[in-house]
């Protein structure tokens, strides 16, 4: 069986998958795909065999367990097969990448010139904005003290230091 009609099945991909990470023992990898793809175990047990016939999955008991890993030549094989047209996506791939470059740049240029509220790069604080919003808002609004009734003497139209219902003469 040539290696692109092994890999042409999705369960075998998907064991794959999960021996790239590691060595697993056949009970993981069937109760895996049984439930990704709801197919028997024995119909895993096939999977796996063509895999291993065909080099591209090595086994080893390790007492009633059979623990499978992936074998790479195989893999190699058909890395060899496909360099014939990678330059189909190669070049396309670069030109992305180029064009990925261009957009980081040009919104760190944009960061730059015109930085977020909040950056660290601003060197306002929280004070610095009380005060002005304090300047720029009315004096009613901004008064230290409107416990009384009344007001404050801002409120009232009284000058400081006079009460706002003063009667002297």
């Amino acid at each position: 069986m040539h290696a692109l009609d092994v890999l042409g099945d999705p369960v075998r991909r998907r064991i794959l998958e999960l021996l790239a990470d590691g060595e697993r023992a056949a009970g993981e990898i069937s109760a895996v795909v049984q439930e990704e793809f709801g197919i028997s175990q024995p119909g895993v047990s096939q999977h796996l065999r063509v895999l291993r016939e065909n080099g591209f999955t090595t086994v080893r008991a390790q007492g009633t367990r059979r623990l499978y890993a992936v074998d790479p030549a195989p893999l190699r094989e058909v890395d060899l097969w496909l360099d014939r047209y990678r330059h189909f996506w190669t070049q396309r791939l670069d030109a992305l990448g180029t064009e990925i470059a261009r957009g980081r740049r040009a919104r760190r240029a944009a960061q730059a010139a015109d930085p977020p509220p909040g950056d660290a790069r601003e060197a306002r604080d929280v004070s610095d904005v009380s005060d002005d919003v304090r300047d720029d808002a009315p004096a009613s609004l901004t008064s230290s003290s409107s416990d009384g009734p009344a007001g404050d003497a801002a409120t009232s139209g009284a000058s400081a230091g006079e009460a706002p219902d003063d009667t002297r003469s």
